[in-house]
């Protein structure tokens, strides 16, 4: 199984995945996070963040999980992926594959702007330090048209959307376990 979860800077995906991959792990449940500040790091640090940079860190991200969910891990995806279509092209590419958005109110983010992007991004124009590709501020995010789920950060807490998270994937894995069954 593979989990995309989807959203802007700050909204609380790499939290959330944490704290569900700790869950699995106490159910014997392996889980791997593909975490996109990480990646960007080693395996896609040739790229920028042009609309194709994105789409292909995504589409390796992506590669990545199909080969670990391959083997019986569950994946969590955890990067902005601010476009539909790629989206829809990892779901149609790779088996069991579901998308989360974790979605925040741009005034939370703001408050919370824990790597100081939204306060950069938002400097006047020609200063020296302005960001001009924050995803959801100055560069766009296309809002998931039908997620799996939607985990609202700004109106629950951490616990209540790690539960919701962990119910999606208890309920795949029990599915997947019952199908394993009949066979």
């Amino acid at each position: 199984m593979i989990i995309q979860l989807c959203g802007l800077s700050g909204a609380g995906k790499t939290t959330i995945a944490t704290h569900v991959q700790r869950k699995a792990a106490a159910h014997g449940i392996p889980v791997e996070i593909i975490d996109g500040d990480d990646y960007r790091k080693a395996l896609c640090k040739d790229l920028g963040f042009s609309k194709e940079d994105r789409c292909e860190n995504i589409r390796r991200l992506g590669f990545v999980a199909s080969k670990l969910s391959a083997h019986g891990v569950i994946c969590i995806i955890s990067a902005i992926n601010p476009y539909e279509m790629l989206r829809k092209e990892l779901a149609t590419k790779y088996k069991q594959v579901r998308t989360v958005f974790v979605d925040c109110a741009i005034e939370a983010l703001l408050k919370r702007d824990t790597k100081g992007l939204y306060k950069r991004a938002l400097l006047p124009d020609g200063h020296p330090d302005k960001l001009h590709n924050l995803t959801g501020i100055n560069d766009p995010f296309e809002t998931p048209v039908a997620p799996d789920l939607h985990l609202h950060t700004h109106l629950k807490n951490v616990d209540a959307c790690v539960n919701e998270l962990w119910g999606l994937i208890k309920s795949a894995v029990q599915l997947t376990a019952r199908h394993y069954a009949r066979m």
